[in-house]
């Protein structure tokens, strides 16, 4: 089973993975988080400032995760989709190319589980964007790709509230 936590920066989806982790219920699974912070040190331009180079790192270690047999992940190929859109130095025909390729990852993921930021606060981590217009940008790239491409999900449901009340409802929804 391959699950995908999706959201914008700052939700607490890297939070909600590590504690999915110590969940009994998820002990053949293999957990994912993003490595922005290891990945800029390497020199790979982050955020607004992404390039087409870059972006290409993130979705390659989001197609590496998707070989695992059982993955949580706190990023997914939609993700990387609406940084690609947003970032500054990539131009149109560019993205619609990434876009084109990537897409057809997203039916991988068994379950797609999106995490609004509303009633999240940002949290600087040194490493995201802090900036609430481009925080809202990419949700709402992210919930037009959902809509967008539905039809190749196979399951995406919204999670919202504490830690405690999304692991619920992950629960619930996957039946474990």
């Amino acid at each position: 089973m391959k699950i995908g936590l999706c959201g914008t920066v700052s939700v607490g989806k890297t939070t909600l993975v590590n504690a999915l982790a110590e969940l009994p219920q998820f002990k053949d699974f293999t957990f994912a988080t993003e490595r922005s912070k290891y990945l800029r040190d390497l020199g790979i331009p982050l955020n607004t400032d992404s390039t087409l180079k870059g972006q290409t790192v993130f979705l390659a270690e989001r197609c590496a995760e998707l070989m695992n047999e059982n993955l949580i992940t706190d990023r997914t190929v939609i993700d990387v989709m609406a940084f690609t859109q947003s970032a500054k130095s990539i131009d149109y025909i560019d993205k619609e190319r990434f876009k084109k390729y990537a897409i057809d990852f997203i039916k991988e993921y068994d379950y797609i589980f999106y995490i609004s930021p509303d009633g999240v606060d940002i949290e600087d981590n040194g490493v995201r964007e802090t900036d609430t217009e481009y925080r809202d940008l990419i949700d709402f790239i992210i919930r037009y790709y959902i809509k967008t491409y539905n039809g190749k999900l196979k399951n995406c449901r919204q999670i919202k509230g504490s830690t405690e009340e999304r692991i619920k409802q992950i629960l619930e929804t996957i039946s474990l």
